[in-house]
């Protein structure tokens, strides 16, 4: 291939059909576009997790979004993909290049209730639709809290399918993640957003995965661009907490590493803090546990976090909870 030729021919991205899935690789296509001066092609994939009419739960969740994609990258049918970080197995194939984990937006989870209520204001017995063990076992808690109960509802479908819910009165709210609804444009839906340190969100959630062939070292290095370390390591240390947990996908666990000052006093940012949660999906019991280390933090330190965390969650009774445990 020349020079001219290398310049002009496409990169083709593959994603899922999605809106949410071609809103995201959109964004990357552009960024990559700037960086490397080819055009990018979107090639849309179907995964099992789009076709399959089953709960994330029912059929397992781990890698059920990313195989096919996966697949396309190893057969040449794609130069790189770009994924939702918490879809993705927590082991790395080898034959496969995490080349880039761009800055994370925002990890939090957001509710749409109907009449703009707050969770605090919806009626006892609340529907609340959600097809996440992790949001069911910490929305029903926070209803304990609140000395009140609701129903968690598990829906699947795109974000219009699940909004749809709410305006047709069969649910009186939903929860989804706020980085989807913002690339989608439609955070203006919202009518609360939850607090972190009410709900953690799913290691890795707000967080988008760039993924190459190894064999592509030249196109790994310029994806790398993309990279921001901070992210990195903030997903790294969760997703090692969830491996280390022998947890999938849809187990009900949630975490979420961030930076923040360490309490002397000092305004600095100069911690890694991170928190991990897992429990019941009724809320009656939940394990949730934080802990900290330095900034900045390398891959072996962040990875070192998790597994720290990991084993005081464990030692707390964490297994127990799960139920799924990743095999």
């Amino acid at each position: 291939m020349t020079t001219e030729e290398s310049t002009t021919v496409p990169l083709r991205l593959g994603t899922r059909r999605s809106k949410l899935a071609m809103a995201q690789s959109g964004l990357v296509a552009r960024a990559v576009e700037q960086i490397t001066g080819r055009p990018v092609e979107l090639v849309e994939i179907t995964t099992y997790g789009d076709t399959s009419r089953e709960h994330l739960a029912q059929i397992g969740g781990t890698g059920v979004f990313v195989t096919a994609l996966r697949d396309a990258l190893l057969s040449g049918e794609v130069d790189f993909a770009v994924h939702s970080l918490k879809d993705l197995p927590t082991k790395q194939p080898d034959d496969l290049v995490l080349a880039a984990v761009p800055k994370r937006e925002d990890p939090r989870d957001v509710l749409i209730a109907r009449d703009g209520l707050t969770f605090a204001e919806l009626p006892d017995g609340a529907r609340v639709g959600t097809g996440s063990p992790r949001r069911m076992a910490q929305l029903n808690a926070w209803a304990k809290s609140l000395h009140k109960r609701i129903e968690t509802v598990p829906i699947r479908g795109n974000v219009d399918t699940r909004i749809g819910f709410v305006r047709d009165g069969e649910l009186d709210a939903v929860v989804l993640a706020a980085a989807g609804l913002s690339r989608l444009g439609r955070i203006g839906e919202v009518t609360e957003f939850i607090s972190t340190d009410t709900v953690l969100p799913a290691p890795g959630q707000g967080a988008l995965a760039v993924e190459c062939a190894a064999s592509r070292a030249d196109l790994a290095a310029a994806l790398a661009e993309l990279d921001d370390p901070h992210t990195r390591a903030a997903v790294t240390a969760e997703r090692t907490l969830l491996a280390e947990l022998e947890a999938g996908c849809s187990a009900p666990v949630g975490a979420l590493a961030d930076l923040h000052a360490d309490g002397t006093g000092s305004t600095t940012v100069n911690e890694l803090r991170l928190r991990g949660v897992v429990g019941t999906t009724d809320g009656s019991t939940l394990v949730q546990l934080s802990t900290t280390g330095p900034v900045p933090a390398s891959h072996d330190a962040a990875v070192a976090l998790g597994r720290e965390l990991a084993a005081e969650m464990l030692a707390k009774g964490a297994a127990g909870l799960m139920g799924e445990r990743a095999l």
